[in-house]
C-alpha cells in the first residue's frame, strides 16, 4: 500500500513531526510512504522512514499566518505558490497513492487553501482516487468568523472520507476548541496521541530532582528563559536549574549565563536525550506544545505551562487550560510570568503525582494505521 501525505509546517515544525511520526509507523508496517512538506526544511527530524519532498519553502512572519515569506525571507510571490501546486500534483500524479493525508487542512493553513484545494481535486478525478484524510492534533484554532466553519464542512463532505484526530477524547475532545457540526461529527476517528516510544531506561543521573526549563528558540523562548534565570539567582526554590536553550541562540545563553551561579543555574543546547532528561527531573517549565506537553504528561513530571499566545495564537492556551485541570500542572500566562509568580507556580505543582496516561491514549500512530488499513478496506470493493 502506498500512502502520501501533504504537511506545511510554517512556525515551528510540530505539524511536520507528527506526520513524520505517522510515516514511521506506517513504514513499519509494510507501506510505502512519500512526505511532501512545505515548510523550511528540518533535517534535524530525520524522514521516519519515508521518502521525503521538499516543496519550495515557505514560513509565515511570526504569528501571523496570512504573510507567507520565501526563502529569502521576502513575501511569497504567485511565481512560488505555482511552482508549489505543480509540484504537489505532479507528485500526486506519479506516486498514485492508495491513501492520501493532509495535515491540518481543511481545519487551518486557509492561506494554503488554492494548493490543497488543486491536490484535492485531482485526487478526486484519479481513475482509482485514494482514499483522503485530514490529520489534525488535539487542539485547533478556533474559527475567526462563522463562514470558516461553513467552508471547512463544505471541503470534508466533497473531499475527505475521515479525519483523524490526534487526541484522547476523554482528555481533549476536539469540540472545546473548535465548533462541530453535526455532519462533521460521524467522520471523526480519534487514535490516541501521537508520541515517540518511550525512552530507553539507563543509569544517567544529569538533571536528577532539577528544575527542566526548555522553551524553544529566539523570541519564543526568551520570556520563558529569562524567568527562570532571574528565579533561580533569586533562591526562591533550592534546586538547581537546567535551560536547554536552542543552538544559534549564543547571545541570549551568555545573558542567562550572568543572571545566576553556575551551581544554581546550568545551561546546555537541546539534547536529544529530553526526554530521558524529563523523567528525573523534579518539574519541568515550559511552552505548552502538542510535543512539549504530551512529553511532560508522558514523563510524569509536575510542569508549568507558559502557553505562547503572541498574536491570534490560542492554541497552547487552551491546551494549558485543559491540561492545568489535572494535579500537578500548572499554567502561568505570559503577562503574568515574572521570578515570583513562577517560583510560586512550581511550589504549587512540586511533590505532585500526574495521573498516567492509559498505553491506548499514547498509541495514537499506531491506532492511526489500524484505522486507515480499516477504512481502506471498507472502501476497496
Amino acid at each position: 500500500m502506498k500512502l502520501l501525505i501533504a504537511v506545511t509546517h510554517l512556525l515551528g515544525t510540530g505539524h511536520l513531526s507528527r506526520a513524520l511520526a505517522l510515516a514511521e509507523a506506517f513504514t513499519a508496517r509494510g507501506w510505502s510512504v512519500d512526505v511532501v512538506s512545505g515548510g523550511r526544511p528540518a533535517p534535524h527530524l530525520g524522514s521516519g522512514g519515508a521518502t521525503l519532498h521538499q516543496l519550495p519553502p515557505l514560513a509565515s512572519d511570526g504569528a501571523d499566518f496570512s504573510t507567507l515569506l520565501a526563502a529569502d525571507g521576502r513575501p511569497a510571490d504567485a511565481a512560488l505558490f505555482a511552482a508549489r501546486q505543480a509540484m504537489l500534483t505532479g507528485l500526486l500524479d506519479s506516486l498514485r497513492p492508495d491513501v492520501l493525508i493532509t495535515e491540518l487542512f481543511p481545519f487551518g493553513r486557509r492561506a494554503l487553501a488554492a494548493e490543497f484545494d488543486a491536490l484535492l481535486e485531482r485526487a478526486r478525478a484519479l481513475p482509482r482516487p485514494p482514499l483522503t484524510l485530514a490529520s489534525v492534533r488535539d487542539i485547533l484554532a478556533p474559527p475567526s468568523k462563522p463562514k470558516r466553519v461553513a467552508e471547512t464542512e463544505h471541503r470534508l463532505l466533497r473531499f475527505y472520507d475521515g479525519v483523524l484526530v490526534h487526541s484522547d477524547p476523554a482528555l481533549i475532545p476536539l469540540e472545546d476548541s473548535w465548533p462541530l457540526t453535526p455532519a462533521m461529527r460521524p467522520l471523526l476517528r480519534y487514535t490516541g496521541f501521537v508520541v515517540p516510544p518511550p525512552p530507553v531506561p539507563d543509569d544517567g543521573t544529569d538533571g536528577n530532582a532539577e528544575i527542566l526549563v526548555t522553551a524553544g528558540g529566539g523570541p519564543v523562548g526568551r520570556p520563558v528563559f529569562e524567568a527562570a534565570a532571574r528565579c533561580a539567582a533569586s533562591w526562591a526554590l533550592p534546586q538547581r536549574w537546567r535551560l536547554l536553550v536552542a543552538k544559534g541562540d549564543e547571545a541570549l545563553a551568555d545573558r542567562l549565563r550572568a543572571m545566576a551561579p553556575a551551581d544554581r543555574l546550568l545551561l546546555e543546547p537541546v539534547r536529544p536525550d529530553f526526554r530521558a532528561l524529563l523523567g528525573r527531573a523534579a518539574a519541568a517549565v515550559g511552552r505548552c506544545g502538542y510535543n512539549t506537553a504530551l512529553d511532560c504528561l508522558t514523563a510524569g513530571v509536575p510542569s508549568v505551562f507558559c502557553p505562547f499566545e503572541d498574536g491570534r495564537e490560542v492554541e497552547q492556551t487552551i491546551r494549558a487550560a485543559i491540561l492545568a485541570r489535572q494535579p500537578g500542572i500548572a499554567t502561568l500566562r505570559e503577562a503574568d510570568l515574572t521570578p515570583d509568580s513562577l517560583a510560586r507556580a512550581l511550589t504549587s505543582v512540586l511533590g505532585a503525582r500526574i495521573p498516567p496516561l492509559s498505553p491506548a491514549s499514547l498509541a495514537g500512530a499506531a491506532r492511526s494505521v489500524e484505522i486507515v488499513e480499516t477504512l481502506l478496506a471498507e472502501k476497496t470493493p
